[in-house]
């Protein structure tokens, strides 16, 4: 095999938003690429999952935001239906991330806790030591607005405590078919690197997935970051780099697959 084709095999990830010019570099060394859908983040098709959950909001414990578009489109639902914003005060708030508390207090919702990290657990261990340990959680209803193809870990953790999550479509996120295709592709390991060149892009590609937890879709996956910011976004959603390039350049990125994926 030529050194031109030294990629030949492989398939690449990255954001529909990325440079042209990496792709280039890239394809010239055999690598197959393909990017993920640019982020189109609408209402869903139907709210009437949105509207039990609110007209029931006595019935839950805790209600978690996990992104902005969670609470933006819920706050615009649950004000639409004519509630008040007082009428949170009922239920314990958790925000995921500075910005989603950020959001919720400009809004005047009360704000409980919120995890130090993005990860799940993270988010598990902030509502244990908040209600007093984990066999606390047995019985509690939680409820957690979000996209409709969610990919997120929670239910599944707070249900092996005993708890209830109802996960309930707020918003929708791009083409189905198209974060389906991505998501089946992950899943069966036909990726052998995904790029990340700004922090935007981790930021993007989880909120695709609707998951705070990338590690865990990532974990199979040679994830490469263009600078040490993106690094550290990355490492927010559980996601550790194995390559860091210290300044973005697409030769600069590309000959760092090469070097670590063709050795």
């Amino acid at each position: 095999m030529s050194s031109s084709h030294v990629l030949a095999g492989r398939t690449v990830l990255i954001a529909s938003s990325a440079p042209q010019s990496l792709t280039a570099e890239l394809e010239g060394v055999g690598a197959r690429v393909l990017s993920w859908p640019r982020l189109d983040i609408h209402a869903p098709e139907t709210f009437a999952a949105l509207d039990e959950a609110i007209e029931n909001l006595f019935g839950y414990d805790w209600l978690i935001f996990r992104n902005l578009s969670a609470v933006t489109f819920f706050l615009a639902r649950f004000q639409g239906l004519g509630h008040q914003i007082s009428d949170l005060d009922s239920v314990r708030v958790c925000a995921v991330g500075q910005e989603v508390l950020q959001r919720l207090e400009a809004s005047s919702v009360h704000v409980d806790i919120m995890p130090e990290r993005l990860s799940t657990q993270s988010l598990l261990d902030a509502v244990e030591n908040y209600i007093g340990g984990r066999d606390a959680l047995h019985g509690l209803n939680f409820l957690v607005p979000g996209a409709g193809a969610s990919h997120t870990y929670l239910p599944g953790r707070l249900e092996d405590a005993g708890a209830r999550a109802d996960l309930v479509t707020t918003y929708q996120t791009c083409s189905t078919n198209d974060s389906y295709r991505i998501n089946a592709l992950l899943r069966g390991g036909a990726f052998d690197c995904v790029i990340f060149t700004n922090g935007s892009e981790v930021l993007e590609l989880a909120q695709l997935f609707d998951v705070n937890e990338l590690g865990e879709l990532l974990r199979e996956v040679v994830v490469v970051c263009a600078n040490q910011e993106t690094t550290q976004c990355a490492a927010g959603f559980g996601v550790t780099a194995n390559i860091t390039v210290e300044a973005f350049a697409a030769l600069a990125l590309a000959n760092a697959i090469l070097s670590y994926l063709g050795r």
